[in-house]
């Protein structure tokens, strides 16, 4: 399977994964042949793309946390910040229990390599961005070398980090155009509002807390809300910052389409000392499949293939199902090649969906 872009789909297109909102209702089944209502449906919902089926060898996507557990987390976050905005009250525990079941699923195999990208509507873009940053932030936290106790803390910071926008007035929050100068002064109270929150809960830790307070901050001293460099920085709110700028990079915006992985690495590499602490972004990129799972990509051969399986120990160097010869005449007999075992062979480019529609047409 793999990603496009909502405008780009056509009818007789099939979903890959099931498509659900904020409370986990079900927008599309997996399985749906698509037609021109439901290409419609969509954008309506604000999706700007969706996981199809395709006829390039049928690649499943292995998300590194359940179904689930991503679907009822992201529910909770929603509940939870509804709740906080309505009767001023946070339910903690309930926020630390999902935080518990998302390490559990990610301590199950520490061998996944971050490969999918959750699809969310527009108007729950907060509450699964919440989800997304806790689980990359837990998973750098791993490779770290974190105890349980301290990815517990990071996980309660990361998935509350933008608590205080429930302070935000919502027409600030959802201005498409730009901010004038108090509304982004405001916006940038969200950290302090978020701090004075959390610590209003002897359940939540000042560490986890902090992340709150700090998750705007920068490595090199200009960022906010105090300004701070550094070490200077918690280490988890050092985490989190990298996670929050990874995730909104691969995330649809009303404004533009997600940059691809390959893109969001780039980005952060070139941020990398500048604005992020260098070893927390050597440590999440450490989990990102360079090319996912389902990727069409070009070898150096100039062969065609479709990626099925990634090396943790080489992110770059992933098994690729032969598909296309270098002359683009399709295999009879399409064949793997695991690229870690070929020094000289590598990934050039990942084909667009352009380019991806000729090759099956």
């Amino acid at each position: 399977m793999r990603r496009i872009r909502v405008d780009e789909l056509k009818s007789g297109m099939v979903v890959a994964r099931t498509i659900t909102d904020g409370d986990g209702r079900i927008l599309l089944r997996s399985g749906i042949q698509l037609n021109e209502n439901y290409i419609k449906r969509l954008s309506e919902f604000g999706l700007n793309s969706v996981y199809i089926r395709d006829s390039l060898g049928g690649v499943e996507v292995r998300d590194v946390i359940s179904d689930e557990t991503r679907l009822e987390s992201i529910k909770i976050v929603k509940d939870s910040f509804q709740q906080l905005e309505n009767q001023h009250k946070l339910n903690v525990r309930m926020v630390q229990s999902m935080v518990d079941k998302i390490i559990d699923d990610l301590l199950s195999d520490i061998n996944v390599l971050v490969n999918f990208n959750d699809i969310r509507t527009f108007d729950d873009y907060t509450f699964g961005h919440s989800v997304n940053v806790a689980v990359l932030a837990i998973m750098t936290g791993i490779t770290l070398g974190f105890n349980e106790l301290q990815l517990k803390e990071l996980g309660i910071g990361a998935i509350l980090h933008d608590i205080g926008k429930t302070r935000i007035d919502k027409n600030i929050l959802s201005k498409t155009g730009d901010l004038s100068k108090d509304e982004f002064n405001e916006i940038k109270r969200h950290t302090y509002y978020g701090f004075e929150i959390l610590r209003q809960y002897p359940d939540v830790s000042l560490m986890s807390a902090h992340v709150a307070l700090q998750h705007h901050e920068r490595w090199d001293g200009n960022g906010y809300p105090r300004r701070l460099a550094g070490d200077n920085i918690i280490e988890y709110a050092r985490i989190v910052t990298v996670c929050d700028v990874y995730d909104a990079l691969v995330s649809d915006r009303p404004y533009r389409a997600a940059y691809t992985v390959n893109q969001a690495l780039n980005i952060l590499k070139r941020m990398s000392g500048i604005y992020l602490d260098p070893n927390c972004v050597d440590a999440l990129i450490s989990n990102i499949a360079v090319f996912p799972v389902g990727s069409v990509v070009e070898l150096s051969t100039g062969e065609l293939g479709v990626v099925v399986d990634v090396n943790k120990a080489t992110p770059s160097r992933p098994i690729v199902r032969l598909i296309f010869d270098r002359y683009g005449k399709r295999l009879q007999h399409p064949y793997e090649v695991d690229l870690s075992k070929y020094s000289t062979v590598v990934v050039t480019k990942t084909l667009q969906e352009e380019a991806i529609q000729k090759l099956i047409n």
